[in-house]
């Protein structure tokens, strides 16, 4: 699909929509507090409803690119998988938390969850030269699923301040904590901050692929602190709660997807 040619690619924008379906384009997302674009452009797909959108301004319809053969097949297939496996992980996290295994199925079965082919076009000399393939950042949801991966690049901040080189071996999936997450336990469970840094040499030249499945709650979730994570030790930081849409523009605004 990044093999197409860029004015193809261009017709898959959804102008105004924050990149929320169909494809957004190289230099445009930004991190947090960082001065310029990540070196990158990628794909959403989103959830797709049988019967019924309680949310139709927030999960809109996917946009399929007509030129490649059996894209949304595949696709969303593994949003389905990785969906599922989301679910599994998050009874866990609930368990975990000292929360009934079922009670984040009626906070996500209509979340605004996102799959996204990532593409990391080779360095050129004309790069801005503080410019990384992904700033440090924190996602922004519940949690994250990364399809494992061996190429070079990405990297996660230790409590200790380290960059440590993640790589996965085949077959098993990367899970993220996120913002919404960390902020629903009182940061029990902190989100996990990494970068994906440009590689030496030769291999800049070359093009990396990632495929990140960004869990979301539904759009009215409340985030508000769970008691059970508040205490004397853990004081509430988040006395105020917000909407996980609400939530969700506020840091879009932030990393330049939306304005």
């Amino acid at each position: 699909m990044f093999a197409l040619p860029l004015a193809v690619k261009q017709g898959y924008h959804l102008e105004g929509r924050f990149g929320e379906r169909g494809y957004t384009g190289f230099g445009i997302e930004q991190a947090k507090d960082y001065s310029v674009p990540d070196l990158k452009e990628f794909w959403h797909v989103g959830r797709e409803l049988a019967a019924g959108n309680p949310y139709p301004g927030i999960l809109l319809d996917n946009i399929w690119p007509t030129e490649i053969a059996n894209f949304q097949a595949h696709s969303y297939s593994l949003y389905t998988a990785l969906n599922i496996l989301g679910d599994r992980i998050l009874s866990a996290l609930a368990l975990y938390l000292g929360l009934d295994a079922s009670w984040f199925n009626d906070k996500v079965n209509f979340g605004n969850s996102i799959l996204r082919p990532l593409h990391y076009p080779p360095i050129g000399a004309d790069s801005e030269p503080t410019a990384l393939r992904s700033a440090a950042h924190e996602d922004i949801n519940l949690i994250t699923l990364l399809v494992g991966s061996h190429e070079e690049g990405l990297q996660v901040l230790s409590r200790d301040g380290e960059w440590i080189p993640m790589t996965t071996p085949e077959g098993t999936i990367a899970v993220n904590i996120g913002d919404i997450l960390q902020r629903l336990c009182n940061h029990v469970l902190p989100s996990t901050t990494h970068r994906v840094v440009n590689p030496p040499g030769d291999k800049a030249r070359q093009s990396r692929y990632s495929i990140p499945f960004f869990l979301h709650p539904n759009p009215d979730f409340e985030v508000k602190t769970l008691p059970q994570c508040i205490s004397a030790d853990n004081p509430d930081r988040y006395p105020e709660s917000i909407s996980a849409h609400d939530y969700l523009l506020e840091r879009l605004r932030e990393i330049k997807l939306a304005k």
